[in-house]
């Protein structure tokens, strides 16, 4: 993946789980990676470990202005935007419809919907100026299978998903490679919260059914890659053998 040598890439949610695992990946390749995070130890450390290649930045994807400043802030440190990564993301509220707090229902949605969003509409002009660059989003198979307990966060992954869909809609012609990465059951801190919770099936999957996050990480590399053109306005799943195998996963 030398063709990542000198690039920018932007990741959101990067504190821990896949977002840490990406930041590791990509700086391995030859990427500059700005970390965007709400809390700024965590990254900070993470940035500290990589060297001047990293930055690291607290920003909270609900709030347009810190997202903005950010990716901003992250061109102007490297000279340029080539890749984003939308994957800040929360699984709480998991409750049943009749007993979710709206207040936490609506926090999710402003996270998972309008902080994708938020990273779409920062990183844009920057990269269409540019002549292009990948926007990839962390997408889930609850954006198309309903769970019980999980309507606020099923809803904000179908909503990136179509949202993904629009953004390869109007902007694949002013070449930005817009697609979704469906990853699968990852061993992080999320699934600790699904397990403590014991609603639906997944709670009671056994640790050991959860990809390791370097999995997802290796695949959004690839994603970057010419070879996964093809792939271009889809929603890539890591549960494909194919996609595995194309982007040098064993398992």
């Amino acid at each position: 993946m030398d063709e990542m040598t000198g690039k920018t890439v932007v990741i959101t949610g990067a504190s821990r789980g896949i977002g840490a695992a990406a930041a590791r990946t990509f700086a391995a390749a030859g990427a500059n990676v700005a970390l965007l995070a709400r809390s700024f130890d965590e990254i900070g450390a993470l940035a500290a470990e990589i060297g001047e290649t990293a930055t690291a930045q607290a920003c909270d994807v609900r709030d347009f202005d810190a997202v903005q400043a950010a990716v901003r802030a992250a061109a102007d440190r490297f000279g340029g935007l080539d890749v984003l990564i939308n994957n800040a993301g929360v699984i709480e509220p998991i409750a049943m419809l009749d007993k979710t707090d709206p207040a936490a229902w609506g926090r999710l949605i402003d996270i998972n919907v309008k902080g994708v969003f938020h990273g779409m509409r920062a990183a844009l002009p920057i990269m269409i100026a540019a002549g292009g660059g990948t926007i990839i989003t962390t997408s889930s198979g609850a954006a198309h299978n309903p769970l019980e307990g999980w309507s606020a966060y099923c809803s904000s992954k179908a909503g990136a998903a179509m949202l993904t869909a629009c953004l390869d809609k109007e902007t694949r012609g002013q070449g930005i490679r817009a697609m979704g990465l469906s990853p699968g059951t990852v061993a992080t801190q999320m699934q600790r919260e699904i397990r403590a919770s014991g609603v639906n099936p997944v709670s009671q999957l056994e640790w050991s059914a959860h990809i390791p996050p370097e999995w997802p990480a290796r695949c959004l590399l690839w994603m970057c890659s010419a070879d996964a053109d093809d792939f271009v306005g889809q929603e890539v799943s890591l549960r494909d053998p194919e996609i595995r195998a194309r982007a040098g996963i064993d398992g």
